[in-house]
């Protein structure tokens, strides 16, 4: 609920005249539910506007220092004023004076000597006006607050569809779930640091998890085996970025397409040794290379059971020595760059047996 909806619409008057203001202040104090604020230099008027939020001004036009016309024109250089209604109190004659007051952002006009009978619906005009700004304003920010929460939920539920995904090819494989973790924020982390901005990284955290959704294609008796594949096996286990393609591709949601993109690319290598399509250097996506990275560093370093995890010199080692032929220069160089980032993410994300090794 808006707390200005009990509140008293304030309304300023600015007249260096003691008689008019006090005459004004009190017509204005009548009217029900507003309160008068009288001021008999402008100076102090403006500083109290800036301030406070006024409902309506009345300011006089012949004024010392500064007159009514520059007066309102430094209330309308202040933004929060755009729809604040004012009106100016000039005499009949100063057409040219009204004229000039349009232009800076006068509402209307009261004509001196004033008269009650004018002055009150006048003013209950204006203060109608600003009423209804108001309730404009409001709704405006309900209904941006209400599409903010919608589009929270949506996130939120694509959150948990890419999350649902992941979880599925985990339990057709021996990665963990702290992998996942693992991987997709040193994904992040590269792509921050590669200056591709906040937005990217976030839309990689979300989407790196999916990169081995294909294995849900690949049998059980490849998919598990704890030796070495054949030649003949290794061709199979090889089609699981192009199965993650074909169940990604076609969504609507921007992250899965992403995920898409990852998953069909993740194996590809800047040589262009990889598979499943032999693409090389910058024509691999960056979202491709980036994966790559981080999902190789930490396969290298986590223990698997056909495998223990290997030290961190040799995984360093290792993408020093691939770095220009089965990775991107950028993409090792940042990260190794980041290795504090990397090491928190390490002990940030571990399975309960990663966790008692460490200790």
């Amino acid at each position: 609920m808006d707390s200005r909806e009990s509140a008293p619409m304030k309304v300023v008057v600015v007249d260096d005249t003691p008689l008019n203001l006090v005459l004004m202040g009190k017509l204005v104090d009548r009217l029900p539910g507003t309160q008068a604020h009288t001021f008999e230099r402008p100076i102090e008027a403006l500083t109290w506007c800036l301030e406070n939020e006024a409902d309506l001004i009345i300011v006089d036009y012949m004024m010392p220092a500064m007159d009514g016309v520059e007066f309102i024109r430094r209330i309308r250089a202040n933004r929060r004023a755009d729809d604040l209604p004012i009106l100016m109190v000039t005499a009949s004659h100063e057409r040219s004076v009204r004229y000039e007051a349009l232009e800076c952002g006068a509402n209307d006009f009261l004509t001196k000597p004033i008269d009650g009978h004018e002055f009150e619906p006048r003013v209950r005009n204006m203060l109608k006006l600003r009423e209804a700004h108001l309730a404009t304003r409001q709704r405006a920010e309900t209904l941006a607050e209400e599409v903010r929460k919608a589009t929270a939920e949506i996130v939120d539920r694509e959150r948990e569809t890419i999350t649902r995904l992941s979880r599925a090819a985990e339990f057709r494989d021996p990665e963990t779930g702290a992998h996942i973790q693992r991987m997709s924020h040193y994904s992040a982390l590269i792509a921050e640091r590669l200056g591709h901005g906040h937005a990217f990284a976030q839309d990689l955290l979300m989407a790196a998890p999916m990169h081995d959704v294909g294995k849900l294609g690949i049998p059980d008796t490849i998919l598990l085996k704890p030796g070495r594949l054949t030649t003949d096996e290794f061709e199979v286990m090889k089609r699981h970025p192009q199965i993650g393609y074909d169940i990604l591709k076609e969504s609507s949601s921007s992250i899965l397409r992403l995920g898409a993109t990852i998953a069909l690319t993740h194996h590809e290598k800047f040589d262009g040794s990889g598979y499943p399509r032999g693409l090389a250097g910058d024509s691999i996506p960056l979202e491709g290379r980036i994966v790559a990275v981080a999902d190789v560093f930490d396969a290298l370093t986590s223990e698997r059971p056909y495998k223990p995890a290997w030290p961190l010199a040799r995984a360093i080692g290792l993408l020093r020595e691939g770095r220009g032929s089965h990775f991107d220069p950028n993409c090792v160089d940042v990260f190794l760059q980041s290795w504090d980032e990397v090491q928190l993410i390490r002990q940030r994300f571990q399975d309960e047996h990663e966790s008692a090794a460490v200790a």
